[in-house]
């Protein structure tokens, strides 16, 4: 992997409003609820709420999960493992599959919102779990699984062009919006800065 790439927060408002515009997002898309991946996700999907419309008059809600996978990576390679075979863990999730108190996920056009898409493994566990909570709440209000008019999409800040790990399915492929496609590199985000000041300087185009 080559060396890091600073970003902004000014890089991610203006690549995050161009996608919009650009995927046509409000008028294709039309998303009613936000499905975030914390942490990187926050702040995006938040930034991402600006320039979505208002539905029913109200702003787009945000719902986070957490998944980790890289931290059970770095706990497992610091125990003397290797790393190899670890798979994602929910640390965070809906309480829509219980079907009481829940968030209903029906009839809702989701937008699963993350910060980069680097080998897939996260946004592809997360998907199949929405679609399971999904077919869930179907089956438990007497519909067929799919019958719900229920769409889900997936947003990234980036996406790095490398070969996948896992793959999505084919039908949230069809509402998948990366804002900026680039090369594998080791990005460092603005909200993992320790000087923001610096951190700024160095997303510079100039350096």
């Amino acid at each position: 992997m080559a060396d890091k790439l600073y970003i902004s927060y000014n890089q991610i408002h203006e690549s995050i409003r161009d996608a919009v515009n650009r995927f046509k997002i409000n008028t294709d898309f039309r998303p009613d609820l936000m499905i975030t991946i914390t942490g990187g996700g926050l702040v995006p999907s938040r930034i991402l709420r600006t320039f979505l419309e208002k539905r029913n008059n109200r702003n787009v809600p945000i719902q986070a999960i957490g998944l980790s996978l890289y931290e059970e990576i770095e706990l497992n390679q610091a125990a003397g493992g290797t790393g190899e075979g670890i798979q994602v863990q929910k640390t965070q999730w809906l309480n829509a599959a219980d079907g009481k108190d829940g968030i209903s996920l029906l009839g809702r056009r989701i937008l699963l919102v993350d910060e980069v898409d680097d080998t897939r493994q996260t946004l592809s566990f997360a998907v199949a779990e929405l679609l399971k909570d999904i077919e869930a709440e179907e089956i438990r209000h007497g519909l067929a699984p799919g019958s719900s008019d229920t769409h889900l999409g997936v947003f990234v800040l980036h996406n790095k062009i490398k070969p996948k790990k896992r793959e999505l399915p084919k039908h949230v492929m069809k509402n998948y919006f990366a804002a900026v496609e680039m090369p594998d590199r080791w990005l460092v985000y603005p909200w993992d800065a320790v000087d923001i000041e610096d951190h700024t300087t160095r997303a510079s185009p100039l350096n």
